[in-house]
């Protein structure tokens, strides 16, 4: 398998006036490509500040993260917003669409950051919409759609520059179980094509969906192994 991911001994503080919280206290990990994975653990266990950190949203305080052999440390801000751009897709629980913007506007955003042509991004909107079962709601706004359908759209705008990697963070944390239930075939169908996902979530239901499973606590993965029970890493 080849390597596409791997976080040696990150660990992440963060200071506030005196107090010192360290949320990552040395975390190794090693994903390959394809892999499809859940991490769970409870609030507060660093399973988001480890998200941040893989995609590219925070540094590590110390320790390696390398990115199909990339050093991520030391890359500038120019060249970090370009992977969060192009290499990886972002899902959240709360959306994050802009309110104003219509759906087709809403996946946009990406290609218009990675300067691809009107033509093109007219081309590849479309293309998109229809792959999340939106073709007729691209010109419809958040606030004229259902919480699934805004998720739909949300899974477009991540797949916009065709990224290697999702990282999807609670992404049925506001869903109805139906609509839940529909994010989660989805993210079965992107790994089917390929895609390495990662899922933080709280819902072993879901996390049961995936092949691999991450277990943190008190900033320490806890446990790493394929659903099997196999140790992984």
């Amino acid at each position: 398998m080849q390597e596409i991911i791997r976080l040696k001994q990150v660990k992440k503080a963060y200071q506030t006036g005196e107090m010192h919280f360290e949320a990552l206290k040395g975390i190794n990990l090693v994903v390959n490509k394809g892999d499809y994975l859940a991490v769970v653990g409870p609030s507060g266990s660093g399973k988001s500040t480890l998200m941040n950190i893989l995609g590219c949203l925070d540094l590590a305080t110390s320790g390696e993260y390398r990115l199909d052999g990339e050093l991520v440390n030391t890359l500038s801000s120019n060249q970090l917003a370009d992977i969060r751009n192009k290499r990886i897709g972002f899902v959240f629980q709360a959306f994050n669409l802009l309110p104003y913007a219509t759906a087709a506007e809403n996946v946009e955003v990406p290609l218009l950051f990675a300067h691809v042509n009107s033509k093109e991004r007219r081309k590849r909107v479309t293309e998109l919409l229809a792959r999340v079962g939106l073709a007729d709601k691209m010109n419809n706004k958040p606030t004229e759609m259902s919480g699934g359908e805004m998720q739909r759209v949300a899974i477009a705008r991540s797949l916009a520059n065709e990224p290697e990697i999702i990282l999807a963070d609670e992404p049925t944390g506001n869903l109805d179980s139906k609509s839940g239930a529909a994010i989660v075939s989805m993210f079965d169908e992107l790994h089917k094509a390929g895609k390495t996902i990662l899922i933080i979530t709280h819902d072993m239901s879901i996390a049961e969906h995936t092949e691999r499973l991450v277990t943190m606590k008190d900033g320490l993965i806890e446990s790493n192994g394929d659903l099997s029970g196999r140790r992984v890493g």
